[in-house]
């Protein structure tokens, strides 16, 4: 390009004239120099378009990361949003278990003042029926007949009843409704075999004769006694259903439900436990 505006210029001076050599040497030094400062300017241009395009990049880059950011902060925003509301929903929990806890702890010990008063209650009952069973006990029984001693030979003992035997006829005199007959050979089935197997069984027929004679009180001693001494035993739900049975034939409701739900917790799946559901139902 130096050369080509060099010839220029060199055909302007010879056209218009005559031209030194010192003109031409003042010429190509200018245009060193502006081809120098025309580099410069393009360099500088170089580097400012390069300059801009790095700034714009990384305005770019700050760009995404302030969108990065917000997205961040929104999800954090939403995430303490979410865990205030999960502390508000276990705050008022807690204030309900507390307020459930504080209804539960008064009803249970207004529950537990209920059952002391029944209990009490069922002792002063329990209390007169043993006071008046000791009244009975010291009345007059008729004199027994005096029998003849008889003479064994020797070498032999005397015959036993057998319990089998005992109990079929306790059993028969109760189905006939000889209560008193049936009462004593009960009774006598548990004097003389007292670790019988159907010990338990003697036991709770005499409850059921006092039952069926309308002495309920009586009866829920009888019952009970086939409970402590016969825990094991399979009449232990029959006498707790008669139990509460007889309360409510005596009109203690409270003490019967108590009963019929301590047969239904102790004994669930049996026969008695379903009764006692279907009384509980009509006591309510």
């Amino acid at each position: 390009m130096k050369s080509v505006i060099l010839i220029i210029l060199m055909c302007l001076l010879l056209l218009s004239g005559c031209v030194s050599q010192k003109e031409v040497s003042t010429l190509d030094n200018r245009l060193s120099e502006l081809e120098i400062r025309n580099a410069e300017i393009k360099k500088n241009r170089e580097a400012l378009k390069s300059g801009l395009q790095s700034r714009e990049q990384k305005e770019q880059e700050l760009r995404h990361q302030s969108a990065s950011l917000g997205a961040k902060v929104n999800a954090l925003n939403e995430e303490i949003r979410a865990l205030t509301g999960r502390v508000e929903a276990l705050e008022h929990l807690l204030q309900r278990q507390k307020q459930k806890d504080a209804g539960s702890l008064q009803t249970e010990k207004a529950r537990i003042e209920k059952l002391a008063k029944s209990a009490k209650s069922t002792d002063e009952r329990i209390f007169r029926i043993e006071q008046y069973l000791n009244f009975e006990s010291t009345t007059q029984t008729p004199p027994k007949e005096k029998s003849v001693a008889k003479i064994i030979p020797a070498g032999q003992v005397t015959p036993k009843t057998s319990e089998d035997e005992i109990y079929r006829t306790a059993k028969q005199a109760f189905d006939q409704g000889d209560s008193d007959t049936a009462r004593k050979k009960f009774q006598e089935l548990i004097e003389r075999h007292p670790k019988s197997e159907r010990a338990d069984n003697a036991q709770f027929w005499i409850g059921e004769i006092y039952y069926r004679e309308k002495w309920f009180e009586k009866s829920i001693l009888e019952y009970q006694k086939v409970i402590e001494n016969y825990p094991t035993g399979n009449k232990v739900p029959a006498s707790l259903l008669k139990q509460g049975l007889a309360f409510f034939n005596l009109g203690d409701k409270a003490n019967s439900r108590l009963i019929l739900q301590e047969l239904i917790k102790k004994h669930p799946q049996s026969n008695e436990a379903k009764i006692a559901k279907d009384k509980l139902k009509a006591l309510k």
